[in-house]
């Protein structure tokens, strides 16, 4: 009976430890849902549209090799459920002006083709799309979080966001050899839920 008091007090003091790390929306049972909201070719539009925000480079992996579309489409599925109609209207809207002012599908258009089609959404000079800045900021957010976010939700595959940043994860306690100034960080490679979701 005491072990099993202890057991209950070590989680709510976890939960606790840990609640400033992730959003408080974004604590749902959901989280892990495996069926994607989204059509293939919306997949498509998706993951080149985050894989220009954050291209794959010398430093490391994408916004898509991190899994970024996987966490919108988890948060999209869950907690943003309300976004889901305006952001797939946003998806088709990016795709046809992509469509009009480049003559194919923001998929298939070059790295540099994409840029100007996102150039044009961020400065709302998008034709026949008037709330281009809105979405591009949304989905600009959204990759933001699925790349450094906690990896429980979907994105920062493998910690490739954290190890980007140099993040070494949640902590409970450190030691004072770590807290020293040009100590070097060791990775905790954990989640804040204290599970492997590295994928």
């Amino acid at each position: 009976m005491a072990e099993e008091k202890d057991a209950l007090n070590v989680t709510r003091r976890t939960v606790i430890a840990t609640a400033a790390l992730v959003p408080v929306t974004a604590i749902t049972a959901a989280a892990q849902a495996a069926q994607s909201i989204f059509s293939a070719s919306q997949l498509r539009t998706l993951e080149a549209f985050v894989d220009r925000l954050i291209p794959k480079d010398e430093n490391g992996p994408g916004a898509v090799e991190c899994g970024v579309a996987t966490y919108i489409d988890r948060s999209l599925a869950d907690f943003l459920a309300p976004e889901k109609a305006a952001f797939v209207e946003g998806l088709a809207s990016a795709d046809a002006f992509a469509r009009s002012a480049h003559g194919g599908p923001f998929a298939e258009l070059t790295p540099a083709k994409q840029d100007e089609v996102l150039t044009a959404m961020e400065n709302n000079t998008a034709a026949g799309f008037p709330n281009a800045r809105n979405f591009f900021n949304r989905v600009r957010r959204l990759t933001l979080e699925g790349m450094f976010g906690d990896p429980h939700y979907g994105g920062n595959k493998n910690y490739a966001g954290w190890d980007l940043i140099r993040y070494p994860g949640p902590r409970l306690a450190t030691t004072p050899e770590e807290q020293k100034m040009g100590a070097p960080i060791k990775p905790v490679r954990r989640s804040a839920w204290g599970n492997d979701h590295s994928h």
